[in-house]
């Protein structure tokens, strides 16, 4: 096999794909939410919502359980090429079935209708999508650049033909047929990394069915209630424009949390490697590394959001959107709190084999979920679903750390974070004055943000925090190898 890349520049190549996107949808979302307005925003989020459950029941778990198994047997190209065939034909199966079932939808449904028709095409992507392969195999640059180029194709098309609210459909139809796209062009790459295998040596139901089976639960449990709310939300309140709202707003925070859980991405593949070798100091090290970092990301984004919200939501999304800002001023904490079931879910319970015994927790989220959505949603709206969404994390993040207690304890996760919440609290009183008389204007966000850094990084640093720490140790280094550069 190719050697793999290292934890560092996978990571890069993650990152720079994040960051990517983050500026792509930064740069599309003030157009489309002015363009579309709430309503057209509402029913791309419903439908899009309905046709993941789909999608979900297609991919049934073998993205999870196929990166593990890649990485886990990738010094042997013969055993992973084999590995590879089966589990994808596996996919392409489920996916069939699943087309069936969607076209029946189709003709049942009595509305959006020819939305679903056109959704089609990402429950078809999901046969196409083989990116588990290279992240098991740890060569993210072949997802980043593929990918990379097919979102800016998306954004271009966007803004070249989708001009009115009329174009709705065309908006669905772009994005769907971009995923499709961006799948179907990482085949380019499968013959320098995979060959070719005996079909009467693939036995893909006798050997993984059952396995994907059992990453299908968390995987369902987790997105059904990512999902359910702006199912229940569109049909509770018969609102599109309260999905619309709704849909905004975790935009901006699965933005943030895009960039934070490339991180897991990335250490998914590592510490399936790891835990196959019984490095266990070195899967110790890794999580406590990853707690600093990402809960120092995470706490930064949850008060400065918190406090430039007023701010930042009325010039980003344009008029009529201004139940965004106390959405996203109850969403803030989601980031610091699903970090640390992400973090243990794909460092410790997924690449250990303890996928199965995870559920558990998934389970428990998805249930408070449903029950506070029943509550919640027919008096609060969307509110309300924010409230049961924060709730089911707690649920998930409060399990996954009693069953990784042989890794990390509470005590310690305590010890890590709360020199960055001291912080964080600065920070927010600061910039918060900063915009305090100030409701739509680019440059006072721009003020506020990199005042913000330098104050969060400025408290971190006083109170000798290990990421701040971490930040003046990397700085002096690069000073040191540039002075001795001739």
């Amino acid at each position: 096999m190719e050697k793999t890349d290292s934890i560092k520049k996978n990571y890069a190549y993650n990152t720079i794909y994040q960051i990517l996107s983050f500026l792509i949808q930064f740069v599309t979302t003030p157009y489309v939410s002015r363009i579309l307005g709430s309503s057209g925003i509402g029913v791309y989020s419903y439908t899009n919502s309905i046709v993941s459950y789909f999608m979900i029941f297609a991919a049934l778990g073998t993205a999870g359980y196929g990166q593990r198994e890649i990485a886990r047997h990738r010094d042997d190209k013969e055993d992973t090429s084999r590995i590879f065939w089966e589990i994808e034909l596996l996919s392409v199966f489920t996916t069939g079935i699943s087309v069936v079932i969607w076209s029946i939808w189709i003709i049942i449904s009595s509305r959006y209708t020819i939305y679903y028709a056109v959704l089609t095409l990402s429950i078809i992507s999901v046969a196409f999508d083989i990116s588990w392969l290279y992240a098991g195999l740890e060569k993210f640059r072949l997802i980043v650049r593929k990918n990379a180029i097919v979102k800016i194709v998306g954004l271009l098309l966007i803004f070249t033909f989708v001009n009115v609210r009329s174009e709705l459909l065309l908006y669905v139809g772009i994005m769907s047929a971009t995923g499709l796209l961006g799948n179907v062009s990482m085949w380019t790459y499968l013959p320098k990394n995979i060959q070719k295998i005996s079909i009467k040596r693939l036995h893909p139901f006798k050997l993984h069915l059952k396995q994907t089976f059992i990453y299908f639960i968390p995987t369902i449990a987790t997105s059904i209630y990512s999902m359910l709310d702006k199912t229940m939300i569109g049909a509770i309140t018969k609102s599109e424009s309260q999905n619309g709202f709704y849909e905004q707003a975790t935009k901006i925070v699965s933005m943030a949390e895009s960039l934070l859980f490339s991180l897991n991405n990335v250490m998914y593949a590592r510490q399936s490697y790891l835990f196959s070798v019984g490095k266990t100091d070195e899967i110790k090290d890794k999580i406590n590394k990853s707690f600093e970092y990402l809960t120092a990301v995470s706490v930064c984004f949850m008060f400065g959001i918190t406090a430039g919200a007023a701010n930042f939501v009325p010039w980003f999304f344009g008029k009529g959107y201004e139940p965004v800002i106390k959405l996203l001023c109850m969403m803030s904490p989601l980031p610091l709190v699903i970090s640390i079931s992400n973090i243990l879910g794909n460092q410790v319970l997924y690449p250990s084999g303890q996928r199965a015994r995870s559920t558990r927790g998934i389970v428990a989220g998805t249930l408070t979920n449903v029950v506070l959505n029943s509550i919640m949603i027919p008096w609060y709206g969307a509110y309300g679903a924010v409230i049961a969404s924060i709730a089911a994390e707690l649920v998930i993040s409060l399990i996954y750390v009693h069953m990784s207690k042989d890794y990390i304890s509470w005590k310690q996760i305590w010890n890590i974070i709360w020199k960055k919440i001291a912080a964080g609290i600065v920070m927010a009183l600061l910039i918060g004055l900063i915009g305090i008389n100030s409701h739509g204007s680019v440059i006072i966000t721009l003020i506020q943000l990199l005042t913000g850094t330098v104050i969060y990084m400025g408290v971190l640093i006083g109170l000798k925090d290990k990421f701040g720490s971490y930040i003046i140790s990397e700085i002096k280094k690069r000073g040191k190898n540039g002075k001795a550069k001739p």
